[in-house]
């Protein structure tokens, strides 16, 4: 069995998260479905700055609580982004939290809370330039995904993108009747470097268990109302939405970047 070593650097701080434990499932599945022999190892990068050699596979850097604004000169952030810059040639996947920090880091774009908080089940669609993108060639437009975040990506500086050969992928729901910036929900960074502020790993029982906790219940129903939570429960139950993006979207990743 070949080996496919994959570093996952835990942003979640310490916090209880649905995440983690998606993305070892994935991996694990996809490993055995290849006949690869899997090795992953996890980084604390907030709370013990821990950050991997250079010397796996692949590299996915997880969503995670908090601001990502606020955290700017910190030494966790140091060590992350120090590392970071001399990764440039290896194959990173960013999520959420850590692609909104790399979207701040490089001046990409706009980072700023968002005026209310985005979380569930939402459409994607698809830009000009993820047409051709491989990690989306199974992805329809629009497809399904979901979203927890307080914070934005948008307005992108299209002269910082193109410097660094960048590409926009994808962005949320168009909504010509609310005059509100589109946050920017998917970048091609470089060749070996791309991520979504969405959650690709996320998975239906994992989002289940999260609406069914009181509090997040509540907050859902008194943001949007109680048809909205309903909604949002009925819709993990088909295949074609985030289910279809959990068992394609970062397996597409994986298979360009794990052994042959």
């Amino acid at each position: 069995m070949q080996p496919f070593r994959v570093a996952i650097l835990d942003m979640y701080e310490g916090r209880p998260n649905q995440g983690m434990r998606c993305l070892r499932e994935l991996l694990a599945t996809f490993a055995a479905e290849r006949g690869l022999d899997l090795g992953i190892r996890e980084y604390d990068v907030r709370l013990k700055h821990e950050v991997p050699s250079g010397s796996f596979d692949a590299y996915i850097s997880s969503g995670g609580p908090g601001s990502p604004l606020d955290s700017e000169g910190s030494a966790w952030e140091k060590v992350y982004f120090d590392w970071l810059g001399g990764m440039e040639r290896a194959p990173v996947f960013f999520i959420c939290h850590s692609f909104q920090l790399v979207c701040r880091y490089y001046k990409l774009a706009e980072v700023c809370p968002r005026k209310s908080t985005a979380f569930g089940v939402f459409p994607v669609h698809v830009l000009e330039g993820g047409k051709d993108e491989p990690v989306f060639a199974d992805m329809a437009d629009p497809f399904y995904a979901v979203d927890s975040r307080d914070f934005q990506v948008i307005r992108p500086d299209m002269e910082a993108l193109a410097r660094r050969g960048a590409r926009l992928l994808c962005i949320e729901k168009e909504r010509p009747h609310v005059p509100l910036e589109r946050a920017l929900m998917g970048i091609r960074f470089s060749p070996t470097w791309i991520g979504t502020q969405f959650h690709p790993e996320a998975d239906a029982a994992g989002m289940y268990q999260y609406l069914q906790m009181e509090d997040k219940r509540q907050a859902v129903i008194a943001e949007h109302g109680l048809a909205k939570w309903e909604s949002m429960t009925r819709q993990l139950e088909d295949p074609e939405k985030i289910m279809w993006t959990y068992h394609h979207l970062l397996p597409a990743f994986f298979k360009l970047v794990s052994p042959k």
